[in-house]
């Protein structure tokens, strides 16, 4: 279940709303936007419909809190894509609810209210129905309390499984224990001081409140020694496992998940949720004004974000998603004033994904570097943001491809090599570290192997440089008007020509000429003098920073 449009017609504080244009592939909807502007509403009214289905229609009382005004019925329309469209009036009067096809919509949300700060709960018996989902929050106002029930409902299924499956332990830290600290690693890192781990799940039994313990480091805690962000992770993480069935072709709707959470936890936990928890056939809808999770809405392909900010809902009001490109966005987790005073003195520069950090760690004064997804995210970027610049991967472009690139965008720089990986493993830049450890190492015999490894290669790489470039994103902003620069990176004879003299290159004796075209991310990785060194301490020598100061300083 995916909406593409959706219609709130004399509901909450819109008079009409209108979100339009959702892709129907779209796996998470992020509605950003000023405090008080209308995010959660939207939410209100996936819940009316959640009650109406579930309790059989609408008392007056919701009707009425429903309602913009309360003399007048409140509609909600959407469109599910490929053809099917839903849409019900509820009435001052009559019927509560008209539309039979209720029962196929499907509608999962949670509250921002769920912060549990400490366990309480002695016993077990709980008085709840996971099909029905019937200890929901009623309104978005209200608390959800729902957080204990889960860790009942997860230890409800391991009691029962031990009784039943011959080899339930094994099934058991399968479904239950392994996803949860795959995602507690993918969210908080595997860094021996941060990394979080699950470690045993036991009821509130005989007077004592459950024991939900966690391992970092040497240490044990229990779920009430954590801090108030890792609190709302596993909060989030154990309804997730313990609502699986809920999750399946529904709206599954969470407001303001970043609670507690600083900008990289945010980023990598809207990333965990949509990209491994929620199935493909439902979609995630959630609010914020928090910067991690505009940059993952900004950078993932499967987001859209639409933009609530400075609308007046007193009048009709349509919104559609906010290009990617368009980073107004982050004025609501940043203030202009705010971000001006930021960047004071230094100039703002994306690279291509985790690349950010290794550029970080040079201590450049007058740079600061943000993370794009891709080489086709930070081109976008700096065409959208004149005054800020990026530095994206060689790849396979030839000399006169980076000539014609750096003539018409200025402030995209192109690395020099394929990757930075060839930068770390570069002959005079391993030569340095491993003078700086003391440590022999001899270049030419480690040319000698990357050639060879070469070599064995160079027929499949030649093979996929077409259509390789033609995914290049460089001088496809304007109208196809068939000019040669437009024409460099498509199926055509610009293209093929390029391509044939990188393929010369990568079979050239000379050294430089072929290891600037030679994925060295991709290859040689087995070769012995790049072994067990850590990327982050190959971008610490000085033959690395000035080969990035001098890229920048072009």
């Amino acid at each position: 279940m995916k909406i593409t449009r959706l219609e709130l017609h004399n509901f909450k504080r819109f008079s009409k709303l209108t979100l339009d244009a959702i892709p129907a592939s779209a796996r998470l909807v992020l509605l950003i936007g000023s405090n008080g502007c209308g995010k959660s509403s939207v939410f209100d009214a996936f819940e009316a419909l959640n009650k109406a289905k579930k309790e059989q229609g609408l008392k007056n009382a919701e009707q009425t809190y429903y309602r913009k005004v309360v003399e007048e019925d409140f509609k909600i329309v959407f469109d599910l894509g490929e053809g099917e469209f839903w849409e019900d009036s509820f009435k001052v009067s009559g019927t509560n609810f008209q539309n039979k096809n209720l029962e196929k919509l499907n509608f999962y949300g949670r509250s921002s209210f769920r912060q549990v700060p400490r366990l309480t709960r002695t016993s077990m018996g709980a008085r709840f129905n996971v099909e029905t989902d019937s200890d929901r929050p009623q309104f978005f106002i209200d608390r959800d309390e729902r957080f204990e029930n889960d860790i009942e409902q997860i230890t409800n299924i391991i009691l029962r499984d031990i009784f039943r499956a011959p080899d339930a332990q094994s099934k058991i830290r399968e479904r239950f224990i392994d996803p949860i600290n795959l995602a507690l690693t993918n969210i908080f890192g595997e860094k021996n001081g941060t990394k979080l781990e699950l470690i045993e799940i036991i009821p509130p039994l005989e007077g004592k409140i459950a024991q939900v313990t966690f391992r970092k480091g040497q240490s044990e805690f229990h779920y009430n020694q954590l801090s108030a962000g890792e609190k709302e992770v596993i909060n989030i993480l154990i309804n997730l496992t313990s609502r699986q069935d809920s999750l399946k072709n529904a709206i599954c709707f969470f407001d303001e998940i970043d609670l507690h959470l600083s900008t990289k936890l945010q980023f990598q936990l809207m990333q965990e949720i949509v990209e491994h928890w929620i199935p493909e056939n439902s979609q995630f809808w959630t609010a914020s004004h928090s910067l991690g999770f505009i940059e993952y809405a900004r950078s993932s392909p499967g987001a859209v974000i639409l933009d609530f900010d400075d609308l007046d809902f007193d009048l009709p009001q349509t919104l559609t998603p906010v290009p990617a490109e368009n980073s107004d966005v982050y004025e609501i987790a940043v203030g202009r004033e705010f971000l001006s005073a930021l960047l004071a003195g230094k100039r703002l520069c994306f690279v291509e994904n985790k690349d950010s950090d290794f550029y970080a760690s040079l201590g450049l004064q007058n740079f600061l570097f943000a993370k794009a997804s891709n080489r086709n995210n930070v081109y976008h970027k700096v065409r959208s943001e004149p005054s800020s610049c990026g530095i994206v991967d060689r790849d396979y472009l030839t000399d006169d491809d980076i000539a014609l690139i750096r003539a018409q965008y200025s402030n995209l720089y192109v690395l020099p090599y394929y990757s930075i990986e060839n930068l770390m493993y570069h002959p005079d830049n391993l030569a340095q570290y491993y003078s700086s450890k003391s440590q022999e190492f001899n270049l030419g015999s480690y040319v000698n192997s990357l050639c060879e490894q070469k070599n064995l290669v160079i027929e499949r790489l030649s093979i996929s440089l077409v259509p390789t470039r033609m995914g290049y994103p460089y001088f496809e902003e304007q109208e196809f008007s068939d000019s040669p620069n437009q024409r460099r990176f498509r199926n055509r004879t610009e293209n093929n020509e390029q391509a044939l003299t990188i393929t010369k290159n990568l079979q050239s004796e000379d050294f430089e000429t072929w290891y600037q075209l030679f994925p060295m991310k991709d290859y040689a990785k087995d070769v012995p003098e790049r072994q067990n060194i850590r990327k982050s301490d190959l971008v610490k020598t000085a033959w690395f920073k000035s080969q990035i100061q001098d890229i920048l300083a072009d």
